[in-house]
């Protein structure tokens, strides 16, 4: 039950993307839905642009589903302006304040709600299209060098796909936290890897780090099946591999990582040391045009969608 002063708003609809079945980009299309009903502590999210990550690739093949209880359209990130709060909202946020939201879905439409503690101000230099780069990307590759890879200065971090949303993100990370970031390697001693590959890619981690090296798995693109002496190769370096997810964490797990992004990292955007990678902009309509791009490996940076002009 929503508290008194507060309005259901299920018969309000909205664009956003959609497919029938799993299967290819074509079964993407615009489809009308209702605007999200407001949870606990939730905000409702005008969008103005959105991004399309491998998650939701997966999620379209029918291969990584919503966590439960979470929006099953597409979309782990959005920008716009806060249009209405729900009940038990804080003070924190106001009604038109831009921000920046870290989703579990739902960001590939008009409108989305967003609890109020994983949101992140958009930068006052940036517009909405930009600030789009930031949310998912940006602190899976903070979450994966500091929270989990503990990375250091004068450490060696191996990054696969330097090209993705998160190879350029860590890149720029990795140099920040003083560290020596490389996309390929033979025999280069490394101390952290941050994997999204897997299966395909073993042989040459494996070879590639350091004694004592840190192996941060957070995709399986290669594959998630490994055969042979593995433990003996993991043992005789001392190596610590940990697999990690973002999408499913809890609230409370976000919040602190979005609380040390904005303090350590977010005020960076504003002074030029770190800036958003983007690689091309589609159209809400052209969703599935993004997808096929992104699938086509062609892009450097985020692929963004424009949902409404600023």
């Amino acid at each position: 039950m929503y508290e008194e002063g507060y309005i259901r708003i299920s018969s309000r609809m909205m664009r956003a993307v959609k497919f029938d079945k799993p299967g290819g980009a074509d079964n993407l299309y615009i489809g009308q839905v209702p605007v999200p009903e407001l949870r606990q502590k939730e905000v409702l999210i005008e969008v103005y642009s959105s991004a399309i990550n491998r998650a939701d690739t997966l999620q379209r093949q029918g291969r990584y589903p919503p966590p439960k209880g979470e929006s099953d359209i597409l979309g782990l990130e959005a920008t716009g302006k806060i249009s209405q709060k729900g009940p038990g909202c804080s003070d924190k946020w106001k009604i038109g304040d831009r921000v920046m939201a870290l989703l579990a879905g739902g960001g590939n439409a008009e409108y989305v709600a967003c609890h109020e503690d994983i949101l992140m101000s958009v930068p006052s230099t940036m517009k909405f299209t930009e600030a789009a780069a930031i949310p998912e990307v940006w602190l899976t590759s903070y979450q994966l060098l500091h929270t989990i890879g503990q990375v250091k200065k004068g450490d060696t971090v191996l990054i696969h796909a330097g090209g993705s949303g998160i190879g350029t993100t860590a890149t720029q990370l990795a140099v920040l936290a003083g560290a020596t970031p490389i996309v390929t390697a033979g025999s280069a001693g490394v101390n952290l890897i941050l994997d999204c590959i897997g299966e395909s890619f073993y042989e040459q981690n494996i070879n590639s780090i350091a004694n004592e090296g840190r192996w941060v798995l957070y995709g399986l693109l290669g594959g998630g099946n490994v055969n042979g002496d593995i433990f003996s190769k993991l043992l005789r370096k001392r190596i610590t591999i940990t697999g990690t997810t973002l999408r499913a964490r809890s609230i409370e797990y976000k919040r602190e990582l979005v609380n040390s992004f904005t303090e350590n990292i977010l005020p960076l955007f504003t002074s030029g040391k770190v800036k958003p990678i983007v690689d091309k902009t589609f159209p809400l309509e052209k969703i599935s045009d993004a997808h096929k791009y992104m699938e086509s490996n062609q892009n450097i940076g985020k692929i963004l969608l424009h949902v409404r002009d600023e």
